[in-house]
């Protein structure tokens, strides 16, 4: 049985309680959460990650400079982002690609939604 890690960055905690069980269905999938893009920062800095998802707007660190910083480097470069968030304007979208992120998921989000995301970005069948 694979052993998967997944990132769950949402400044709301019931959001983040309601990816986490989508990822529950996942067999092997194990979550972490973090707050804001600066703890998921730090969380990525000591562990390791087979995906994040994050919202965009978060207080103290966005999750938009959270994946610009994914992407600049380091163990997590290639990592996928699925970004989960309210913004649904293209322009929102488009900015989020081009910043780095694999997916992108405007809420209300339902559970299979985020697990086919999961699913396709990991190769999972």
């Amino acid at each position: 049985m694979t052993h998967l890690q997944a990132l769950v960055v949402d400044d709301s905690p019931s959001m983040r309680k309601q990816v986490c069980y989508a990822l529950a269905r996942l067999e092997g999938m194990a979550t972490t959460e973090a707050a804001d893009g600066a703890e998921a920062w730090r969380k990525l800095a000591t562990a390791a990650f087979d995906i994040v998802l994050t919202d965009i707007n978060m207080p103290v660190m966005d999750g938009l400079k959270l994946v610009s910083l994914v992407r600049q480097g380091g163990a997590h470069q290639r990592v996928p982002i699925v970004v989960i968030t309210t913004e649904g304007a293209e322009a929102d979208r488009r900015r989020a690609m081009a910043l780095g992120a694999s997916h992108y998921l405007v809420k209300p989000v339902q559970a299979p939604q985020v697990v086919e995301a999961v699913k396709a970005l990991l190769r999972l069948d």
